[in-house]
């Protein structure tokens, strides 16, 4: 006998399924046991999904939005670069640390509940972003936003494995995945659609920017009300312990490493005390975590799932790819709106290339492995994404922009390449009881990379950029006051405002002109670094790759199992994932 749960939450015994796998593997009998509502699923699972997906959208389609926002931002705000990556980030740690926990909260008190009370949350930071009045404000409201945002991945994922048939699973997440292809296109799109027409929301906001994050709440609403009524309740009859310490350690390491590596934009001095102190201190406190996590009887971060070379590799790929992603997206908003001089609209219409090759590759994917292997699929993508980016660090202000979209199609197409395939190799090489610990590290990994991303590369774009203007500053007249050049420093979005103020006070116009061309000048530069080391991440990954990504051999379901999905047991995945 199972447990299952009951359409209205209770727990209920059912017939176990004849002949099961030990490590949950498809019967000969019968396929893979059926959920708690039958082999042929919940009546309504297609209703069901799509408010699940519209729940998904609107989480992931923020991010996308707020990259396209943040010369608005900076302006509207007089935030600083170091300001702006705490924005970003500040939702992307707290979203990594609790993804596991709100998995754990969803199997204890209920799924559905947990959900509607993660995007209750969401809505709310999102309201409350969208009128913040300075940047302290607007990362507080961030982090709001980020603990919500978390509950959604996990449980809705969680949802859709027990109102589909195994049958249709595979349909059912393909479908919930391309949700995040479809964010990656319409976010910039709708963010500078948005962006384009203040008047729109200013009104009720108060500011221009703030109509990226007030979108969220009448989605969200619509999203709850589908929830409440389609979506039913159901529970793990045996979930796992919370992992509380293993949560204030995670996120009081990577948030004292996020925050000297960002800290090191405002000292403009990466040895300094004060940036290497919170560096040491995160990576120690770290460490414990990993020590103590492979030590506990309930981890929210499963350590030993390292071990699986197949599974460790791959996510050394996918992390490494959100690393460049982001510090590409952070970056390349400010090239195409201040220095060409773009609408917010069409800066975001201009990232439509990159999603355009990610939802192009990653289908295509498959079919490639299937002809070439997992290594040459995943080590071809990392390489087509260095490509792109080293044709990136030639950029210039006057290159045609025909050349930009094609680099921007070239990277979506390798990242479409690499993390396709590369997420399943983390599935197949695990044996499928631990499919759900593999997700949870995945995800987390992912997301951590990703700050890292925007936090290493938003600060060596800060610092170069300062260092390559200041000879032109230092030799502007006496009279220009301090606070004007300290503005045009420490960012390359305040130029425009800066040097127009400057001109009707009677800056003759070669002076204004000087500066400017040296500070877009100094941009480009530091931009050319910055994406140096992404390409540099990407090289190294399709090394690693390459080398070290053993051959996956994918074992076939058996006779009568009714499923396509490979599972590798724990004792055979030496043996199956080899050289």
């Amino acid at each position: 006998m199972s447990d299952a749960t009951t359409p209205h939450g209770s727990t209920e015994r059912t017939p176990a399924p004849s002949g099961p796998h030990p490590t949950g593997q498809p019967t000969s009998q019968g396929g893979p046991p059926p959920g708690p509502f039958g082999p042929d699923g919940h009546p309504r699972r297609w209703a069901i999904l799509a408010v699940l997906v519209v729940s998904l959208l609107i989480v992931v389609l923020d991010n996308t939005v707020l990259n396209i926002a943040l010369p608005t931002i900076q302006r509207d705000l007089d935030a600083t670069q170091s300001e702006l990556v705490w924005a970003i980030d500040a939702y992307v740690l707290v979203f990594a640390a609790l993804l596991f926990t709100w998995g754990v909260l969803g199997d204890r008190y209920g799924r559905k509940r947990i959900l509607l009370i993660g995007l209750a949350i969401f809505a709310a930071g999102s309201a409350l972003s969208a009128v913040a009045a300075s940047p302290g404000q607007l990362i507080t409201f961030r982090a709001i936003m980020g603990i919500g945002g978390a509950a959604v991945i996990p449980v809705t994922l969680a949802i859709i494995t027990v109102v589909f048939p195994p049958r249709e699973r595979g349909r059912a997440i393909g479908a919930w995945a391309g949700a995040v292809g479809g964010a990656v296109a319409l976010g910039p799109v709708l963010g500078g659609l948005l962006l384009e027409n203040p008047q729109w929301f200013s009104w009720l906001i108060g500011n221009d920017y703030g109509s990226v994050f007030l979108i969220n709440v009448p989605i969200v609403l619509i999203g709850m009300i589908g929830i409440t009524r389609l979506v039913p309740e159901t529970r793990n009859p045996n979930p796992q312990r919370l992992d509380v310490a293993g949560l204030l350690l995670s996120f009081v390491g990577l948030t004292a490493i996020v925050y000297g590596i960002i800290h090191a934009g405002d000292t403009k001095d990466w040895a300094a005390p004060s940036v290497l102190v919170p560096v040491v201190g995160g990576l120690m406190v770290v460490a414990l975590f990993v020590f103590l996590e492979a030590r506990s009887d309930h981890p929210s971060f499963d350590v030993s799932l390292f071990l699986n070379r197949g599974y460790t590799i791959s996510l050394v790929a996918v992390s490494l790819a959100f690393f460049a992603l982001s510090g590409v997206t952070f970056t390349f908003p400010f090239y195409l709106q201040t220095l060409r001089g773009y609408s917010t609209l069409l800066a975001g219409v201009s990232f439509l290339p990159f999603a355009v090759g990610q939802l192009l590759g990653a289908p295509r994917s498959a079919a490639l492995v299937a002809r070439l292997g997992e290594r040459t699929v995943i080590t071809s993508g990392l390489a087509l994404v260095a490509v792109s980016l080293l044709y990136l660090t030639r950029l210039e202000l006057g290159t045609a922009l025909w050349a930009v979209l094609l680099a921007f199609f070239g990277f979506g197409l390798g990242m479409g390449t690499v993390i396709a395939p590369a997420s399943t190799v983390m599935q197949n090489t695990l044996p499928l009881n631990r499919a759900g610990a593999g997700s949870a590290v995945q995800n987390t990994v992912r997301q951590v990379f990703g700050a890292f991303g925007v936090a290493v590369v938003g600060t060596v774009l800060a610092n170069q950029y300062t260092d390559k203007l200041a000879p032109t500053l230092a030799a502007l007249p006496p009279h220009v006051p301090q606070a004007a050049k300290d503005a045009l420093s420490s960012t390359v979005a305040a130029v425009p405002e800066v040097l127009g103020r400057a001109q009707q006070q009677g800056t003759p116009v070669p002076v204004i002109q000087n500066v400017r061309s040296a500070a877009f000048s100094a941009f480009i530069e530091a931009s050319h670094v910055a994406t140096w080391l992404s390409a540099a991440m990407m090289i190294l990954a399709a090394v690693i790759v390459a080398v070290g990504l053993p051959k996956i051999v994918t074992l076939d379901p058996a006779p009568g199992a009714g499923s396509s999905r490979t599972v590798v047991p724990d004792e055979v995945t030496a043996p199956i994932a080899r050289d």
